[in-house]
């Protein structure tokens, strides 16, 4: 006799069968008893929990115990011991106690690593389970401690049985389980530490870093308490999994590599001599695949470029700057080198590497110039770009892809059909057919061998040819090729059930893919809907994203044309986008920064086709809600000039006046648009009208709604005439609630302070925005703060505290991967110690010139040939150090407020130098060069001179010139 109490209470006869239990006492009463089997059970705590209402007499429980031992016959006796009684049977006969056996077993095979067997003893364990522990007794008082006891255990499993599979590599099948435990216990910190482990093992750092951030939340809201060690030990693990700029590495194949081994090795081998490489053949052929596998062999970094969703040719530099993982400006985003593509250039320099341009079609010339001026400027550079046409670049080797041969076409289609139906067993004629009416494309034979699910293969080989209009196959242009794959992916599509082919055709509009929630929303559709479409091939699922390849989206979207939802679900898109713009924007300015900084990176493409889309309809609320609640990202993540042109577009739609209701909106669309090559000219013409907007949001009771705004504000008005109205105005709200908004007004105000020569309350001013962004755990502002705290502490003689606050801002510059600025502030390091610590100060700046290498930065590497000038000055070289002096002043752009410092300090060493060989005029020349630079309204010249960085000696020497 078996008993079952997880779940509704069961007894079953040796043959299997149900043997009947009677009425629910009875039930609550074995269940009782079976808790514990061969435990005493006191007597009253079993009449209370099998009694109706009250606690039932003697006579009525010695009744039902009476009962209940006829129903269980010889297979088991029930005892009367003392003031109880007690059921007499093995433990392993009920399943509470198998559960507990094979759980503790399954725990600690985990333990010992012994993964795979630990998966199966807890999955048996598992699998015990029928409902809620007890069910039978649920409303009996003795019984809820045992309940609550077996539940924590069955989770307690669950969690074993999920890490088991993490080391098995399970990642991405534990992911939908684990957020559905997540969701029902948000307190657990096991539960979340799995699941963030397994979104990063699946590609989704930022979503992990999401779960984090809720977690903490939850914890303190309802506990009043921080995360346990354990998970903010993962937590710091997964923000510094790779501190560097990394390349986008190709995207993983899901699916095993059939047919192509030889075009690899050739492709290879062809790289190993030719420095532009085009793969060409129509949509569908393979030429992404082969690609990838072609990647996996070279032996350099190799950095993959997806284009396909990009339809502005001006946006390819900033998308190849991303993809390299750099960014377009630094920290203080006013800085010079604002052409992408001559960053590009100089990050390139030098640097072997294969970058792969993907999907160049719809950009031919665009992407033919840029690969033609990167390989020219960079001769370890190797470029592979996929095409349906050839770039046109003197130098390029084309490589046509063409369809596989029958042999490989066979076997992909074996080989998928296997993924959809287990035990697939081939009629190699049959699936010749198939394959010979496929043109043996490989797209389309992975939509036909996904239909294997429902259509068997002998009624797919009939009709299929006819489907198709196939006649005799002998050699098929291209364009008939084409017109074959047209034909499949139509094939597929009217096979799709009308919930499905609303989803795929509204997921068209996503330029990049989607998050699950995205796509939920924008296609109004359910989660099986999506996962229906990946089983069948329509979309693909990777990273913790959907994404539709290419030529399936062109189709899809001519669907959505058809069904005149092209508008309405393009609005649902922008809508959805700007929601999730709009959530994310004040966690922008807290510690979760750097979670949110990832999330909106995903979604950069989709925000940038949201954005083009609106303006181009005509919708400038939409447009400009979307590029205000955008800039933060873009101007910490550096990329604000990716959203310059969509800006520009915009001020253009709209005229001179901020359309109504959208003031501060228009006034940060004037801010971005200033922050693209074409912007200068729409800054003039639209400043005053911006400014007016801003002030109007901003100078009454109520707060604006983007804060980053005023920062920004100030920073592109610092070297115009009305700088001073903008600092006023960004000063002035000090007394805000917000304390974002409050911490960075004292930035600001410190300024004023300065220029009135008041630098004590400059100093208080900086320690009090300090104190601000470290409080909110926010990253920018904090290391804009500190930086120009070290300044002020350098300008009074305090080197050590300059260091270690210039240290500080380093390590917050390192977190944004701002390396413009890390090279910047190591610098900045190098300077305090250079009296001190020479060598030091040489290592400082030899990182730096790495930093501004990788960054690609011109300004960045001025500043460390600067730096590197006052080295060669102080070990007695003076014609070296003019050298390294006048290379910087020729790459430092005069109008980035950063580099004045440095201006100023490579002008007073061409002073120092010209001394050093007796050339007084010279230097005197260069002394007054210097002091011009530097002056600065109220401020006297030697305090401004500190300032700057200038050793006391130089600073008498300039002063006195």
């Amino acid at each position: 006799m078996r008993f079952g109490i997880l779940g509704g209470t069961l007894m079953w006869g040796d043959d299997g069968a149900e043997v009947s239990l009677g009425g629910p006492a009875r039930r609550a009463l074995l269940t009782l008893l079976l808790v514990r089997p061969g435990e005493v059970v006191p007597a009253d705590r079993l009449a209370d929990g099998t009694g109706p209402q009250g606690t039932p007499s003697p006579h009525a429980l010695q009744s039902q115990i009476s009962r209940l031992r006829a129903a269980l016959g010889e297979a088991a006796a029930i005892e009367r011991t003392g003031a109880g009684y007690r059921l007499l049977v093995p433990a392993d006969d009920v399943d509470a106690g198998r559960f507990e056996r094979l759980a503790q077993q399954g725990r600690t095979a985990l333990r010992e690593g012994e993964a795979q067997r630990a998966a199966s003893l807890l999955c048996e364990a598992l699998e015990l389970w029928r409902g809620p522990a007890l069910a039978d007794a649920a409303d009996s008082e003795p019984a809820r401690a045992a309940a609550a006891r077996l539940e924590e255990l069955r989770l307690g499993a669950h969690e074993d049985r999920i890490e088991a599979a993490l080391l098995l590599g399970e990642h991405r099948a534990v992911v939908p389980e684990l957020r559905e435990l997540h969701d029902r216990h948000p307190l657990r910190e096991r539960l979340a530490g799995l699941l963030m482990r397994a979104l990063f093992a699946d590609g989704g750092q930022a979503e992990a870093l999401v779960v984090f951030e809720e977690t903490r939340r939850h914890l303190a809201d309802e506990l009043g308490t921080d995360p346990s060690a354990e998970l903010v030990g993962l937590h710091h693990e997964l923000l510094t999994s790779d501190p560097s700029p990394s390349p986008t590495a190709p995207p993983a194949p899901l699916t095993a590599f059939v047919g192509r081994a030889g075009e690899v090795a050739a492709l290879t081998e062809l790289l190993g001599v030719a420095r532009l490489v085009t793969l060409t053949g129509p949509g569908g052929v393979g030429k992404t695949r082969l690609a990838v596998e072609v990647c996996a062999t070279e032996t350099e970094q190799v950095c993959f470029v997806e284009l396909g969703g990009l339809r502005d040719g001006a946006l390819v530099p900033p998308a190849l700057l991303r993809a390299l993982g750099l960014r377009e400006r630094g920290l203080h985003v006013a800085a010079g080198d604002r052409d992408p593509l001559e960053r590009l250039v100089a990050a390139l320099s030098g640097r072997a590497l294969l970058l792969v341009l993907d999907n160049c079609e719809h950009l031919v010339e665009e992407v033919a110039a840029l690969a033609a001026r990167l390989l020219a400027a960079s001769p370890r550079l190797k470029v592979m770009a996929t095409s349906r046409e050839a770039l046109g670049v003197i130098g390029e080797h084309l490589h046509p892809v063409r369809p596989l041969d029958d042999r490989a076409a066979v076997e992909l289609f074996t080989a998928r059909a296997r993924a959809v139906r287990g035990g697939f067993v081939p009629d190699p004629q049959a699936v010749r057919r198939v394959c010979l009416a496929l043109d043996n494309l490989p797209l389309a034979i992975e939509l036909a061998a996904a239909r294997l699910r429902t259509v068997g293969l002998d009624e797919l080989a009939a009709r299929l040819p006819d489907r198709l209009a196939v006649a005799a196959r002998g050699t098929r242009t291209v364009d008939e090729r084409h017109r074959t794959l047209r034909s499949v992916i139509a094939w597929s599509w009217d096979l799709l059930s009308e919930p499905e082919r609303r989803a795929a055709r509204r997921f068209a509009v996503f330029a990049e893919g989607a998050s699950v929630g995205s796509a939920l929303r924008v296609c109004d559709t359910d989660e099986e809907t999506l996962e229906s479409l990946a089983d069948k091939s329509l979309l693909e699922w990777a990273g913790g994203r959907y994404r539709m390849l290419a030529t399936i989206r062109a189709y899809a979207t001519e669907r959505l044309d058809a069904a005149g939802e092209t508008a309405a679900v393009r609005r649902a898109h922008a809508r959805t986008l700007l929601r999730l713009v709009r959530d994310a924007e004040p966690w922008l300015r807290r510690h979760e920064q750097l979670q949110w900084l990832a999330v909106l990176a995903a979604e950069h493409s989709d925000l940038l086709a949201a954005v083009q889309w609106a303006v181009a309809a005509g919708e400038a609320g939409t447009a400009a809600e979307l590029l205000a609640s955008a800039s933060t990202y873009g101007w910490i993540r550096g990329v604000s000039g990716a959203l310059a042109p969509p800006a520009v577009a915009l001020l253009d739609a709209v005229g001179d006046a901020p359309p109504a209701g959208y003031g501060e909106a228009y006034a940060i669309c004037v801010l971005l648009a200033a922050s693209g090559p074409a912007g200068r000219e729409r800054w003039r013409r639209h400043r005053i009208a911006a400014e007016k907007a801003l002030a109007a949001a901003w100078s009454g009771p109520e707060a604006g709604r983007y804060p980053a705004a005023l920062l920004l504000w100030m920073m592109h008005n610092a070297g115009d005439g009305d700088g001073p109205a903008a600092l006023a105005l960004v000063s002035a709200q000090c007394d805000r609630p917000e304390p974002w908004v409050r911490a960075a007004a004292h930035y600001v105000s410190a300024f004023g302070h300065l220029g009135d020569g008041r630098r004590a309350k400059a100093e208080s001013a900086l320690r009090t925005a300090v104190a601000g962004f470290r409080a909110l755990g926010e990253r920018w502002g904090a290391a804009l703060s500190l930086d120009a705290l070290a300044g002020l502490a350098g300008a009074r003689g305090a080197r050590e505290e300059a260091r270690a606050l210039t240290e500080e801002a380093l390590a917050l510059a390192e977190q944004l991967g701002a390396w413009e600025d890390c090279a910047d502030l190591l610098v900045n390091r190098g300077d305090h110690r250079i009296d001190a610590d020479p060598a030091a100060a040489r290592a400082d700046y030899a990182q730096a010139a790495e930093f501004a290498r990788r960054a690609g930065s011109a300004s960045a590497t001025a500043a460390t040939r600067r730096a590197c000038g006052d080295l060669a000055l102080l070990a007695g070289d003076p014609a070296a150090a003019e050298e390294l002096y006048a290379q910087a002043l020729a790459q430092l752009d005069p109008h980035w407020i950063k580099g004045l410092g440095h201006r100023v300090r490579a002008l007073a060493g061409l002073g120092r130098a010209a001394e050093s060989r007796g050339d007084q005029a010279e230097a005197r020349a260069r002394y007054q060069q210097a002091a011009r630079s530097a002056a600065v309204p109220g401020a006297t010249l030697p305090d401004a001179l500190r300032f700057l960085g200038l050793p006391e000696e130089w600073v008498e020497a300039v002063s006195g010139g």
